[in-house]
């Protein structure tokens, strides 16, 4: 079982490394989106979101600083949930794209929550151990 876990931790962790590094990859149109959502300093925002995701989704990979990772992950997924996919304020036409990403981000926020319920103790084939 400890193998279905890495699997597990790879495929969580892999989402959240490869959604940071695109917001530098595309780091224009991420800012542009977030400035067209009303948030302040879009530019380090975007950049320090992207910090926030790959540094979360290597603690979960690599099984270091879980806590911390998956905390600072709980805090981007509700936040960013609420400010930047708020369905309920969009023009029809944008309502159902925004109310999936609304709810990825709040079920992969349960998914994150639910794993900090295993950080007691080193997870199994993780550097933290």
């Amino acid at each position: 079982m400890d193998w279905l876990f890495l699997i597990g931790r790879i495929v969580f962790g892999g989402f959240f490394i490869n959604s940071g590094l695109n917001h530098f990859l595309s780091f224009g149109d991420m800012r542009g989106y977030a400035a067209s959502k009303g948030v302040p300093s879009p530019a380090a925002t975007v950049a320090a979101t992207g910090v926030i995701l790959v540094g979360g989704g290597l603690a979960v990979l690599l099984g270091v600083l879980v806590e911390v990772g998956l905390a600072l992950l709980v805090g981007f997924l509700v936040v960013s949930a609420v400010v930047m996919h708020d369905f309920w304020s969009v023009p029809e036409e944008r309502k159902a794209a925004e109310k999936i990403n609304f709810f990825k981000n709040l079920g992969l926020a349960g998914a994150a929550l639910m794993l900090l319920y295993f950080t007691g103790d080193p997870w199994p084939l993780s550097l933290g151990g």
